[in-house]
């Protein structure tokens, strides 16, 4: 029996610009010591990267950019050639533009062509949808090699000339929340020594009769000047259903493969604030296992998340491990996970 078992051979990521810190942010929209300290005990997140000048409001760099660079290091760190490439999958809920799709600039700057590219519209999930798609289509041997990619460039949303004084709750949260960045992985048949071989993945949508818990919306030009706001954040209902979900995901984990809480190395849990991630961490109960977390430096960089975390794992991951991966989307409730193991002697 041929064995098509799918492989993480390497990881990279890309920031834009220099961090911005909380004060930063204060200074900038004019908001008090007591607006900082309010961010940094609810929501935790202490710095952030901006694809744009946070003084002019002018972008200073695409999805398209970034993606490009994570590819650029996770290919040279696999040892894999743009030719090599025969699959490329991007997970975003915020791509360039409508048309052409943002991976298929991607792959151009690449100089990959000829082969299949596949775009996912998603949140925070759409980066372990990549790996369901990319590792489902890997596993039907007409493929050997994938190169995956998840980002998000959400300050495009932003208005440097807002008043956040003004804004209600649902629209003043993102400007603290979020940040801007991509990753990518490669995948393979390809068995290599400290490669950890994925074990299962899972998207489930949970969304049924649930209002959205975040909305983004798209302008043309009939309505550009209208006046519903870019981005809306549903941060309690958020904080109520993400921990819940979360550890639905990690228990259908753990009982497809037959594993139990104390089997698990390595937790990469949901990134939507460092508040959040310790509420949930602590729900998800792994009393063994070391947490891969990033939202602090990073913050919420949506699908970009999850690369960040891996590139952090397979930096320090020794086998034999296990680790268990969960992403969250809460525009209409996606929870999503994987599996990952590194074989003794492999």
């Amino acid at each position: 029996m041929v064995d098509r078992t799918v492989h993480i051979l390497s990881a990279g990521t890309a920031l834009p610009g220099q961090p911005v810190d909380t004060e930063a942010l204060a200074g900038r929209f004019g908001m008090d010591r007591l607006w900082v300290q309010w961010v940094d005990t609810f929501i935790g997140t202490r710095t952030r990267y901006l694809a744009l000048d946070l003084e002019t409001g002018e972008p200073r760099e695409s999805l398209a950019d970034l993606a490009t660079a994570a590819a650029g290091t996770a290919l040279a760190r696999a040892r894999v050639s743009a030719e090599d490439i025969d699959l490329v999958v991007l997970g975003t809920a915020t791509p360039d533009t409508l048309m052409p799709a943002t991976v298929n600039v991607v792959a151009d700057r690449l100089r990959i062509d000829g082969i299949p590219t596949f775009q996912l519209q998603s949140g925070c999930s759409g980066a372990v949808q990549t790996f369901d798609l990319a590792t489902a289509l890997l596993s039907t041997g007409r493929y050997r090699t994938a190169l995956v990619l998840g980002g998000d460039v959400i300050a495009k949303h932003y208005d440097v000339t807002t008043d956040l004084r003004t804004l209600p709750p649902e629209e003043l949260v993102n400007y603290v929340l979020f940040g801007d960045g991509a990753g990518a992985a490669v995948l393979s048949t390809e068995h290599r020594p400290a490669s950890p071989r994925i074990r299962s993945v899972l998207t489930r949508l949970a969304g049924l009769d649930r209002a959205p818990g975040q909305v983004l919306q798209w302008y043309g030009l009939a309505d550009r000047d209208s006046a519903r706001a870019p981005a809306q954040e549903d941060y309690k209902a958020i904080e109520e259903r993400v921990p819940e979900l979360a550890d639905e995901v990690a228990r259908e984990l753990l009982d497809d493969l037959g594993w139990e809480h104390d089997d698990v190395d390595w937790l990469l849990p949901p990134q939507l604030s460092v508040t959040m991630t310790e509420r949930i961490t602590e729900r998800l109960d792994f009393p063994k296992a070391q947490e891969i977390t990033c939202v602090g430096e990073t913050g919420n960089n949506g699908n970009a998340l999850l690369f960040f975390q891996l590139e952090r794992l397979l930096d320090r991951i020794v086998a034999p491990s296990r680790a268990i991966a969960v992403a969250i989307e809460s525009s209409k409730w996606i929870r999503s996970g994987l599996a990952l193991e590194l074989d003794g002697g492999v």
